[in-house]
């Protein structure tokens, strides 16, 4: 039985997380209706909670990194999406703008990703929804073995591939350097390996330095030996061909420059930080060695598609990057764990 009412968490200001009700809209011809069974705390959710990110906007009604069950489609889809099919929520996107039409949905100029796009009261994207309707073309659909909190992981995924496409990964050749072992580090760990790439992590945090060993990396401690020296003893004194910086702090910025080899080696910026850290670059180095200073963000129709693909298969596997499952009535104590320094993805458990 479909409810009248929607329930969904919102951050109302800094440090508070509600449960709110809003009525459930009228399925359009276009539409589909998703019972959301889970969704994951972003870093972009948590920031905000903390008050890092309060450009943002209140009330916001955020989360994005969702999955669940189709429950009513409306007339006019098709036969690609059936009631009872996993899914997993892409951006929604209008089609038809200039970013659009290059299949950079994250980046549509008529629905931003923390636009008034669902109500006038709330911005954002109403991932933390027991019910939400959607456009049918905003999804991707998701093996169902996998456990709602695991089929949430197509949007960060899909941003991790993107990076991986920009920093052009051969297979069997590159050895790639990822500092920091959060949920996003070890998320592009995983993907640079499924790419075919040798990965090193360089992790200061005895838990997390754990979880990336049990993933079957190679694990560099700061707090046991100097991390640049390291990387070169381990790739024969050559340095990485790639670093990525998972973590948004000036040390691992530095770190990155000192790390990645000295002709045509290659860093990616994946990581924000707030406040911003800072890049000590000398633009002659950057000049002699040929050096690559690349930056991430969003996902395409594209990356979306790949991530559900490396997801429905196992090429990726991030069951080891779920912390915890906390329900959707307690939803404030969901945020308090998320933004605990050293914790995982929690998983908001919306049914």
């Amino acid at each position: 039985m479909i409810p009248d009412k929607i329930k969904f968490g919102c951050l109302v200001e800094k440090g508070v997380a509600e449960v709110k009700e809003m009525p459930m809209p009228e399925l359009l011809a276009d539409e589909i209706l998703v019972k959301q069974d889970a969704c994951n705390i972003c870093t972009t959710d948590y920031q905000q909670w903390l008050g890092l990110r309060e450009h943002q906007g209140y009330p916001m009604a955020g989360g994005h990194e969702c999955s669940g069950t189709i429950v009513a489609k409306g007339s006019a889809v098709g036969d690609t999406y059936d009631v009872g099919d996993r899914v997993s929520v892409v951006y929604d996107y209008c089609g038809y703008c200039d970013e659009c039409k290059h299949g950079e949905v994250t980046g549509c100029e008529n629905i931003k990703q923390f636009g008034h796009n669902y109500s006038d009261e709330c911005y954002g994207i109403f991932g933390f929804a027991n019910y939400f309707v959607r456009k049918a073309k905003s999804f991707v659909k998701m093996n169902p073995d996998l456990s709602p909190s695991e089929a949430a992981f197509v949007e960060p995924l899909s941003s991790v591939i993107q990076n991986m496409k920009k920093l052009r990964v051969k297979s069997g050749t590159d050895t790639v350097v990822v500092i920091g072992g959060g949920t996003m580090g070890l998320l592009n760990a995983e993907t640079a390996r499924a790419f075919g790439a040798r990965v090193i992590v360089s992790e200061l945090m005895e838990k997390k330095v754990e979880i990336a060993k049990s993933m079957g990396f190679e694990v560099i401690n700061p707090k046991e030996v100097d991390p640049v020296q390291k990387v070169k003893e381990l790739t024969n004194g050559k340095g990485a061909d790639i670093v990525i910086v998972a973590v948004g702090v000036t040390p691992a910025n530095n770190q990155a420059l000192q790390m990645v080899k000295p002709k045509d080696g290659k860093i990616s910026m994946y990581a924000a930080g707030y406040p911003a850290p800072e890049m000590d670059v000398d633009p002659n180095k950057v000049h002699y060695m040929r050096l690559e200073l690349i930056g991430t963000y969003g996902s395409t129709l594209e990356d979306f598609s790949d991530a559900a693909e490396m997801l429905n298969t196992g090429r990726v596997d991030v069951s080891k990057l779920v912390e915890t499952q906390i329900p959707l009535d307690e939803i404030q104590k969901a945020f308090e764990t998320a933004s605990t320094p050293g914790n995982y993805r929690v998983s908001v458990i919306l049914n």
